[in-house]
């Protein structure tokens, strides 16, 4: 039986191997160095010396110049001299070394690098005939020798798998990569700035809960030892942001990942991140406004302009984003009229006559109603809109609407047929949330595997009062492929889950 521990190597790693061995029988192990000082980065020595001509370069004072990073290029200018580049986290720059100046033997260890060797280099700043900016080695240390040869820098990842199952390597050939996760990084900042300017505070709550809630979805499930019971990783934070707000605070939010036990696509993953935001004595048409604010924030940010091209369609994030009641919407694309009052089985003769499949037993008239937006409204929904007043039976934690108590106080934005956000004015009233509870619980019975939990101390919470209060679910993943027109949520998870390979 072959070991489980065996590899095979190829050639060229082989071929490096070999060369580590020598290096550390010439006392040069390239892997006890546990720290190089750098003076400058890359982008730093372009901002700061790009602008001189060779000779200014050239009569300036010889200033020592410590940078650091991985080669990327090699290129040979005679038998004396080597011309590289190396590359850092932002940039990318020109390394020259002269055998004459650092030495035969210093020449030689240099000439025998990899491509991916990380090095520490002293230099001095120069420019070439052909003007660019380049760093002239006066001595140079390898820092790490890498026993793996990167890709071909034109092919790069060829299988687009690999691209994902081997992020760092990605990271290291496509600058574009990297570019996405620094743009993903000044979202989630942007955010948290404008919400700390309102006053608001960030928390953390519980990843492993005791009770399904917060939404409707399909969890994990496991099992805590200490305690001897099954737990859920969460599927929403909303139950216990909204106990901050019971307790006092105004305004309170949370950055961090959620977790729902089903398909994977382009649009989904089963680990994902979102905020979810709850303000005290807000509606939902202050989340409306509050939400159209960070999308523009956000893209001004990472692209510097509200406009935005993403499937194809340009659209402009300054504009007002519309606002639609959902029954208005299937009533304009369908000429299907909810706001009569209906019996189930009218409203399923209806659904029956536009080839809507009704399956399932724990089914009433606004199930019915969320059917027909998502078979005929949603995917011909292009630019930002505001979609309100969800039925009451798909809105367990939303609060009735005032004027027709069969929908509810929530929205949820789309943009180019995909929903980014999810809101509405929160239930504050612990005797209908403890009905709202019990219609959940008869929905799983009849067969809704997502139906939510009874959760009473939710409800002896909101019998302590909580405020009128605005809450809102925005999906930072499909935020930033907005924003970085990315094609695939698994371009914007740094290691997204993978099927094992083979199968």
């Amino acid at each position: 039986m072959k070991d489980i521990f065996e590899r095979n190597f190829s050639e060229q790693e082989l071929v490096r191997r070999k060369k580590l061995e020598k290096l550390i029988e010439k006392n040069r192990n390239p892997f006890i160095e546990n720290s190089f000082e750098k003076n400058y980065t890359i982008s730093e020595l372009f901002e700061k010396f790009n602008n001189f001509s060779k000779e200014e370069l050239n009569l300036k004072d010889n200033e020592n110049i410590l940078i650091a990073g991985r080669i990327r290029l090699f290129r040979e200018a005679g038998k004396k001299a080597i011309f590289a580049n190396i590359q850092d986290q932002n940039s990318i720059i020109q390394i020259y070394i002269r055998q004459d100046e650092i030495g035969e033997e210093e020449f030689e260890y240099f000439r025998d690098l990899d491509l991916g060797d990380i090095i520490g280099i002293t230099g001095t700043m120069m420019k070439t005939d052909h003007g660019e900016l380049t760093v002239r080695i006066k001595k140079y240390i390898l820092l790490t020798k890498a026993l793996k040869p990167l890709p071909d820098k034109h092919a790069g990842i060829v299988d687009v798998e690999e691209k994902y199952r081997r992020r760092y390597v990605d990271l290291i050939m496509n600058p574009e990569t990297k570019k996405i996760f620094i743009g993903r990084n000044k979202i989630i900042r942007t955010i948290q700035t404008y919400l700390d300017n309102k006053g608001y505070m960030e928390v953390e709550t519980p990843i492993l809960q005791s009770l399904r809630g917060g939404a409707a979805a399909k969890p994990f499930i496991t099992h805590y030892n200490a305690l001897d019971n099954d737990f859920y990783l969460r599927i929403a934070t909303e139950l216990h942001l909204k106990r901050c707000i019971v307790g006092g605070f105004e305004g309170v939010y949370e950055i961090g990942r959620l977790f729902r036990n089903e398909g994977i696509s382009t649009r989904h993953n089963p680990e994902f991140t979102s905020i979810e935001i709850y303000v005290a004595y807000k509606n939902m048409i202050f989340l409306m406004d509050l939400c159209e604010e960070l999308f523009r924030k956000c893209s001004l940010e990472v692209r510097n302009t509200t406009k935005i091209n993403y499937g194809g369609f340009e659209l402009d994030l300054s504009k007002p984003f519309k606002r639609w009641h959902m029954v208005d919407a299937i009533k304009e694309v369908c000429n299907v009229d909810f706001w009569k009052k209906m019996t189930y089985q009218e409203a399923l003769k209806i659904a029956k006559k536009h080839n809507i499949n009704v399956e399932k037993h724990h089914f009433s008239v606004g199930h019915i109603i969320n059917l027909f937006f998502e078979e005929f409204v949603e995917q011909k929904i292009i630019e930002p809109t505001f979609i309100w007043g969800h039925p009451r039976e798909i809105s367990p934690l939303s609060k009735l609407n005032s004027e027709d108590s069969r929908f509810t106080d929530r929205f949820e934005l789309f943009i180019i047929k995909r929903e980014y956000a999810n809101a509405f004015a929160e239930l504050n009233n612990p005797i209908e949330q403890f009905d709202r509870f019990v219609d959940q619980i008869k929905e799983a019975e009849a067969g809704n595997d997502e139906a939510t939990d009874m959760d009473i101390d939710f409800i002896e919470a909101l019998e302590y009062g909580m405020p009128p209060t605005g809450g809102i679910g925005i999906g930072i993943d499909r935020l930033v492929m907005l924003l970085t027109n990315s094609e695939s949520i698994k371009d914007v998870l740094l290691f997204p889950q993978m099927k094992p390979r083979g199968k």
